[in-house]
């Protein structure tokens, strides 16, 4: 349940930008913050806005924030992407489409981008839907959706497939490479690779599985959580309320993000998602394989399902490697380095030629320190 605060929440957008409110919460922090402790924002787009915004510099000093797994497109494995990017090259007959930003990641010798350039038929969409009229206006070809995304991806593929058997298609296949977000929490307390007081958790998937989802980590773990949204005010609210928990000696699953986010999610995409897909084990990029993580196309729509469709290979190719030489993504995703600290940051890794996907996504970690100098 939401536990209210003693901050009032601004009701326009531009407020919740405000300097006037952003100072107030920092001052609260400051009077009610006396533990050392740290917390996880498990979000690229919070990592991005903390950056944005220097929250992590307008903080007690006792008060350390890291980044976890948050970025679809930087924990899709190499193996994984090695493979999409084999089948690319070696399936002239097929359209792979995909998301922007996987287009630039780089596999174990080359990325979706080159294979496009080499003549491969790889194309870009906004939305899954986009597949519906490639395979409506191309039936001649085979057309494959290279899907990956957290929950909040998932219920539009789902649609997309729903819609592809609702149109009698026999030319559109989905590579599901969906990951789920509170597994991944459960390895991050497991592993016991970083010590974790707190969790900021996700408004946006939030949304959709609802904060229940997390109960497990107050109840099993000891573990606090506070569901926050994207703007300063938010995240800073956000992480007064945490810190209110852990002064308090509180561990509950609280909302900030109440505009959007109710502890039951929304039921409706969850059936959707239940009716399409079902939990499967997942590769993550540096956490390793997470029982239950990811969701597979069950048994009414395994005509969909590129890996049944075209004996898909998922795993290795003889050269794979867990990260180009030198890179530390993986450490960067669990937390247990910041990107300065990887020994590529910045010079041999930068945007313009990323070695890593987590300098590569809009989303990644790498990407937020580089663009926003939090060094």
């Amino acid at each position: 349940m939401s536990r209210g605060t003693d901050i009032s929440t601004p009701n326009f957008i531009d407020e919740y930008r405000a300097r006037s409110s952003t100072e107030r919460i920092v001052e609260k922090i400051h009077a009610v913050s006396t533990k050392k402790i740290t917390v996880m924002e498990i979000c690229g787009t919070h990592t991005h806005s903390i950056a944005k915004y220097g929250i992590r510099g307008s903080l007690p000093s006792n008060i350390t924030l890291i980044s976890g797994p948050g970025c679809p497109v930087c924990v899709t494995a190499t193996p994984d992407i090695d493979s999409v990017i084999d089948f690319a090259r070696t399936r002239p007959d097929v359209i792979l489409a995909t998301f922007g930003d996987m287009m630039r990641v780089p596999g174990t010798s080359s990325t979706l981008a080159e294979a496009k350039a080499d003549g491969a038929d790889v194309r870009v969409v906004y939305s899954p839907l986009n597949v519906i009229d490639f395979a409506l206006n191309e039936p001649d070809k085979e057309v494959l959706l290279f899907a990956v995304g957290f929950e909040t991806t998932a219920p539009t593929v789902a649609a997309t497939i729903k819609a592809a058997k609702a149109k009698g298609l026999k030319n559109l296949s989905v590579l599901a490479l969906h990951k789920l977000t509170p597994p991944a929490m459960r390895a991050l307390m497991d592993s016991g690779n970083v010590h974790i007081d707190g969790f900021i958790c996700p408004g946006h998937v939030t949304a959709i599985t609802g904060s229940s989802a997390y109960a497990f980590l107050a109840d099993e773990y000891n573990t606090p959580c506070v569901v926050a949204g994207f703007e300063p005010v938010d995240l800073l609210l956000g992480i007064y309320m945490l810190v209110k928990q852990i002064e308090e000696n509180r561990r509950e699953i609280e909302i900030e993000y109440s505009r959007i986010v109710r502890p039951e999610g929304n039921r409706k995409a969850q059936q959707i998602v239940k009716e399409v897909f079902t939990p499967t084990d997942a590769l993550w990029r540096g956490l390793g394989t997470i029982p239950d993580s990811g969701l597979k196309i069950n048994k009414s729509y395994l005509e969909f399902d590129a890996v049944r469709r075209f004996d898909f290979t998922r795993g290795p190719t003889p050269e794979s490697r867990a990260e180009p030489d030198g890179c530390d993504c993986g450490g960067v995703l669990k937390g247990v380095i910041t990107p300065p600290e990887c020994a590529l940051f910045a010079g041999v890794c930068t945007p313009e030629n990323p070695v890593g996907p987590c300098m590569v996504s809009s989303e990644g970690t790498c990407a937020a320190y580089y663009r926003y100098k939090s060094l």
